[in-house]
């Protein structure tokens, strides 16, 4: 009890660090403080399923699920696909109409062991631990990227270290990175454009795979570049260090339109140091 009483003096100490019980708390506060807000803004987000698909593909994206690697669960791995699938269905088709919002947990819904979810790996607090819904972070990163590769704004957006595993193959920008979690952590974008789009997200194969799609072409391309890209030791952990664009190109002339600094990268490594590419640490 005075122990307690001690913590709460100490300015640094917050209430959700007390114990489990009081982080529960505070979550749940953070949860109903989202509802209030939206209710009270009335946001216009997108609600509206199709079977049918847009003709145009704007960008599209495929990558493993199952991690197979060092270190690695496989359990939380196939509950994590089972998460991802679940959410999947839930979001598979939406329309985003011109001005409309998407948000992830608008159509996710909570992920609760009544609703079928799973427990599988989270982040929390720089930790890798195992929580219900774990694994989401793996879809909201993907549909992250469809964004990015899209003159859609980004209106909400959380990062987490994008270096939770070693890269599998050629490193990509934003394999990783994006942070989703029930209802505090949302990914959001709105269709600042004259015409609906649309997400497809399905899995297959241990696969997940996304497309974003529109009515009609834009007249841009969009790509990611990853520069000074390398690991770095501070003190005795392990950091990714790298800076990432997004360039916007006229698909008629093919010139560089624009070229705009979208991460500025320092991400912990949560995986073993003896994995680290030794060529790419720099001292």
């Amino acid at each position: 009890m005075f122990k307690t009483i001690k913590m709460l003096r100490n300015r640094e100490m917050l209430f959700c660090d007390i114990s489990p019980t009081c982080y529960a708390i505070s979550l749940e506060k953070e949860i109903y403080k989202r509802h209030i807000h939206d209710f009270m803004r009335n946001k216009g987000f997108a609600k509206t399923l199709e079977n049918e698909k847009l003709p145009n593909i704007v960008s599209s994206h495929s990558s493993n699920i199952i991690k197979r690697a060092p270190g690695v669960d496989l359990l939380t791995q196939e509950n994590k696909m089972i998460n991802i699938i679940l959410a999947c269905d839930r979001i598979n088709g939406i329309v985003i109409k011109p001005n409309e919002e998407f948000s992830f947990w608008k159509l996710v819904g909570r992920t609760s062991e009544k609703n079928g979810f799973k427990e599988g790996r989270v982040l929390h607090r720089n930790k890798l631990t195992t929580g219900i819904g774990g694994g989401l972070c793996n879809l909201g990163n993907t549909i992250h990227l469809l964004i990015l590769h899209s003159p859609l704004e980004i209106t909400e957006f959380h990062m987490h270290s994008d270096a939770l595993a070693p890269d599998e193959g050629e490193r990509k920008p934003f394999s990783a990175g994006t942070s989703v979690c029930y209802n505090c952590n949302d990914y959001r974008f709105k269709n600042n454009t004259d015409q609906s789009v649309q997400l497809l997200l399905w899995v297959e194969d241990e696969k997940l795979n996304a497309q974003l799609r529109s009515e009609r072409e834009f007249p841009w391309g969009y790509e990611l570049i990853e520069e000074n890209h390398h690991f770095k030791k501070e003190n005795d952990k392990y950091y990714r260090i790298s800076q990432i664009y997004k360039q916007t190109i006229n698909k008629l002339s093919e010139d560089v339109v624009s070229k705009e600094l979208i991460l500025d990268n320092k991400s912990e490594l949560m995986f073993d140091y003896n994995l680290i590419p030794k060529e790419q640490i720099r001292e």
